[in-house]
């Protein structure tokens, strides 16, 4: 037993001198770092190819599929192909009109999502800090909140002077209920423990709100900005197309109208890419403000 014993540890010293003396001539020659390099670059190769090869075969099916005319369920007979749109792309680019409606949106949206963002996170927090309040709003915002943006455009109309008034309230509405319903839910997940050991060293309930429950419930907050992003351009795309004059809304619904295809799938793209954009903003602001959340 103890000769067995006496050789497993002679073969574990040979083992680990085997591995210094391996990791040694690793460092010496740098072959480490350069296994690291080959290790990171595959994996950074692998997220960019797969994404880019599943972005040509989604394109390659969709040319197939307007080439064909295919009718099955789905009717592609109208649908323009990415060639057209890529050449409806290149004439709308270079016009003013295009990039006028951009900025018309995107002002839009900053507006209404800064106004949303204040509005929603005061309210969060107010609900879920407050039991009283909970109990006086928390119904309206039930009653309020499936209501889809397309069926307040009327009563924008109404209670707003200006159609660029209504436009941004009915984006407004569709940024804050998202902004609202998470931060209520990430006051409420503060732990008791923290308020009651920041309660015994003396804190009163302003300091426990903005020194403990409101950084507690930044992760939350943050995913119900981003959540209200998608949420505000969908809101706005239904008042531009509806009641507005400029936007890439209106810019969609106009092409529509003139039947000039190719243009409504590059609103719809512009769309996209946009609405993408600025809720990554958000998400790239959620890992420099709480890093530990990810």
């Amino acid at each position: 037993m103890i000769a067995s014993d006496r050789k497993q540890d002679r073969k574990t010293r040979e083992r680990d001198k085997y591995a210094k003396k391996k990791s040694s001539l690793a460092n010496r020659y740098g072959l480490d770092y350069m296994i690291r390099f080959l290790f990171i670059g595959r994996r950074s190769v692998r997220a960019f190819i797969i994404p880019l090869l599943s972005i040509v075969l989604g394109l390659l099916v969709w040319q197939w599929l307007t080439q064909t005319h295919a009718d099955v369920i789905l009717d592609f007979s109208n649908i323009p192909s990415p060639l057209h749109v890529y050449k409806s792309f290149l004439n709308v680019v270079v016009t003013k009109a295009y990039w006028k409606d951009i900025y018309w949106s995107l002002y839009r949206i900053a507006l209404a999502f800064t106004i949303g963002s204040i509005v929603g996170v005061s309210i969060g927090v107010a609900l879920g800090y407050s039991t009283v309040l909970r109990l006086i709003v928390a119904q309206y915002i039930e009653i309020m909140r499936p209501i889809p943006a397309i069926a307040w455009v009327p009563m924008a109309i109404l209670l707003w002077p200006t159609t660029e008034q209504s436009i941004v309230f009915i984006t407004f509405l569709g940024a804050v209920f998202p902004i609202v319903l998470n931060t209520w839910d990430g006051v409420k997940r503060v732990p008791v423990e923290l308020v009651k050991a920041a309660r015994s060293l003396g804190a009163n309930r302003i300091s426990v709100l903005f020194h403990v429950v409101v950084p507690y419930a930044i992760p939350n907050i943050t995913v119900g900005m981003a959540l209200g992003m998608g949420a505000a351009w969908f809101a706005l795309l239904a008042g531009e197309m509806i009641s507005g004059r400029y936007g890439i809304g209106y810019f969609t619904w106009e092409s529509y109208q003139l039947i000039q295809y190719g243009n409504i799938i590059v609103g719809m793209l512009t769309i996209g890419i946009l609405s993408s954009i600025t809720s990554g903003a958000i998400y790239l602001l959620k890992r420099k403000i709480v890093p530990w959340s990810e």
